[in-house]
């Protein structure tokens, strides 16, 4: 197939899949590996694509990419975060998880904690931590977004206002290379800006993804968070800044 076919073929796997790896590109069109990385950098300085590690994502822009399609993203990375911040997080806790898929990740890895209570605005977390019986689950009114099964805007901020958490798991879109986190959705970043304010401690969980996207509205910043959580180095000027601000940067390795 030649290169002016295969181009299109990839952008619709993108947009099925998510992301599309080099791997396996090279073994569904029979081409070398070599040739699938000149079409992925071709779409990417077309703006099509945006290069990743062994691969390339659908680009950043002023929307997000669909929920199914960022659950598939880095899996394995999103689940060693996952592991990495839940073991920062003690039993008798009150915490807040955010909205999003490495949230998600890190209440499945909630499972043997005792006597939590878990307040979220992520449907999806609530239904996940059923299972675990000693976990009080208090779900944060607001408008669904079904989208995602994330509940979002002002009524969800003001149910927040009414606790002190002893830890906020808070995910983003995008990372800029300043540490701004930043989202696509102002009504769920009304909520994120609010957790801020209303929690002991503040972790991110963030695989490398975000530091290649861009969103067009501010959370905060690393300033704002106690403990991140990701699965590659930073970029070394923010790695410099974390330093200053006192930000603890734990880099998660994926199982084999």
């Amino acid at each position: 197939m030649s290169q002016t076919f295969r181009q299109p073929d990839i952008l619709e796997i993108a947009r099925a899949e998510g992301k599309v790896m080099v791997e396996d590109l090279a073994e569904r069109f029979a081409v070398t590996v070599q040739t699938i990385r000149r079409d992925l950098t071709e779409l990417a300085n077309a703006g099509k694509l945006e290069r990743v590690h062994g691969g390339a994502i659908l680009p950043s822009g002023v929307s997000n990419i669909l929920y199914e399609e960022r659950r598939r993203l880095n899996e394995p990375a999103k689940q060693a975060i996952a592991r990495a911040c839940a073991s920062a997080i003690p039993d008798d806790a009150s915490l807040f998880l955010d909205i999003g898929t490495t949230t998600e990740a890190v209440a499945r890895e909630l499972m043997d904690h005792r006597n939590l209570m878990v307040v979220t605005n992520n449907m999806n977390v609530a239904q996940i931590l059923l299972a675990n019986t000693d976990c009080e689950i208090v779900v944060a009114g607001g408008a669904l977004r079904r989208s995602d099964n994330g509940l979002v805007g002002n009524l969800t901020a003001r149910t927040i206002e009414n606790f002190k958490f002893d830890y906020a798991i808070l995910g983003c879109s995008a990372m800029d290379e300043d540490g701004d986190m930043l989202d696509f959705d102002i009504q769920e970043v009304v909520v994120g800006q609010t957790l801020l304010n209303r929690s002991r401690e503040v972790f991110l969980v963030a695989d490398h993804s975000k530091f290649q996207r861009s969103a067009p509205v501010r959370i905060g910043s690393l300033r704002d968070v106690d403990q991140m959580f990701t699965d590659a180095t930073l970029p070394a000027r923010l790695t410099e800044n974390c330093v200053a601000w006192g930000t603890q940067v734990h880099v998660a390795t994926p199982n084999p």
